[in-house]
């Protein structure tokens, strides 16, 4: 997998949790990893965007939201199933890894109160 769709990942696991510090930590990151900026700013309608995101990174972003929202049990496996069909085994396990980190560092960020500091956009 590569950088930028991990990025894509921590960035959507991010707004998901309100994670101001990891948003912008990760929209730089993904910026670096070569991602566009209609692309960041579009990630959160991933799923309206027609063809702008890969198969593959549908995928993976649907993975990421369900390890995020946990949602039924049927609409996890739903979305893990689906996943699998354009996925190997591998990247559906990487994928889940990431989000779950993610969110452990979202989850740390927001209780730490990390702050945003204003910077020069580049």
């Amino acid at each position: 997998m590569s950088d930028r769709t991990a990025e894509l990942i921590n960035l959507r696991v991010s707004q998901i949790n309100g994670c101001a510090y990891c948003l912008d930590l990760h929209a730089r990151k993904a910026l670096e990893a070569g991602e566009t900026l209609q692309r960041n700013t579009l990630l959160r309608t991933w799923d309206e965007c027609g063809g702008l995101f890969t198969e593959e990174e549908c995928a993976a972003l649907a993975i990421a939201e369900a390890a995020t929202d946990l949602p039924n049990p049927e609409e996890r496996i739903a979305a893990v199933a689906s996943a699998r069909l354009v996925l190997s085994d591998e990247q559906v396990a990487a994928i889940q890894w990431i989000a779950i980190a993610m969110n452990a560092f979202n989850r740390i960020s927001i209780l730490s109160r990390h702050p945003v500091k204003e910077r020069e956009l580049s």
